[in-house]
């Protein structure tokens, strides 16, 4: 008998290690199949697209919001690992009648380690999550040595347009922003609440006056008409498309972003 307790406190007890199952987070079944669970992954969502070919030999059991619980219950799952920011409380709530739900609630970097050691401690691979929580900190200590020399620069990181919406504070794409270099301006403005606001574009200027302005990959399709709108509301700033995958996904991914960030800052 053997007892772990996930980032909300919630503490789960399992007889047995679990072998059977599903991830509802993109970022998280990726670092479990990078962890050597792949064969234990019996169900992702239709977003877990990376390695692509989950897709083809796992099942769907929905998105992030909507699952299918029929599916989700055929499967006999020993587990199911969700995310506080991804997975509504309604989902969490349903999915318990199920099995034990571990739910993550990742806001750090070091959140983002513990999550890989955590799946470590749960699925007994803990040799598997300290070699990546190794490459995490060399790649975290060489990219911080590199970012020294950078100047700091405000920008504005949005995630939607028809409403235009941000990142803001107490979100994890507002620390890898900071880690960056990158003062956000939506960080804690009281003129805004939530971590995910609706902007108004056209008053950028007059509350923090971006010098880039980044568009991110995901969830919205951002085109080039949407970067000259938001370019028109701010005083020359340099609107640049942004991988959302490296400043929104937690885990394994950290491994491969801190590569991203050195070319992007290179190229601005």
């Amino acid at each position: 008998m053997k007892q772990f307790t996930d980032q909300l406190g919630t503490t789960h007890t399992f007889e047995h290690t679990p072998s059977r199952i599903i991830s509802l987070v993109p970022s998280q079944t990726e670092t479990l199949f990078d962890l050597g669970l792949e064969d234990e992954l019996v169900g992702v969502t239709k977003f877990c697209v990376h390695p692509f070919h989950l897709k083809a030999t796992k099942t769907i059991i929905g998105g992030t919001k909507q699952i299918n619980i029929a599916k989700i219950q055929a499967l006999q799952p020993d587990i199911i690992i969700a995310n506080k920011e991804e997975n509504t409380l309604k989902i969490v709530a349903q999915l318990k009648e199920i099995c034990p739900v571990w739910v993550t609630d990742v806001l750090t970097i070091e959140d983002s380690i513990q999550v890989i050691r955590d799946f470590g401690n749960i699925f007994n691979k803990r040799t598997d999550a300290q070699k990546w929580i190794e490459k995490i900190t060399f790649g975290l200590t060489d990219f911080q040595e590199f970012i020294k020399s950078k100047s700091a620069q405000k920008a504005a990181y949005f995630i939607w347009a028809n409403p235009y919406m941000v990142a803001a504070g107490e979100t994890y794409i507002n620390e890898i922003l900071k880690l960056n270099k990158f003062e956000n301006i939506y960080d804690s403005n009281p003129k805004y609440e939530g971590r995910y606001p609706e902007v108004i574009i056209q008053k950028m200027r007059i509350q923090g006056d971006p010098e880039l302005v980044l568009l991110s990959s995901e969830p919205f399709p951002f085109a080039d008409k949407h970067a000259f709108e938001l370019g028109r509301h701010t005083h020359h700033a340099r609107t640049v498309f942004v991988d959302g995958e490296y400043f929104s996904w937690h885990g394994t991914r950290l491994v491969k972003a801190f590569d991203y960030f050195k070319v992007l800052h290179n190229t601005l």
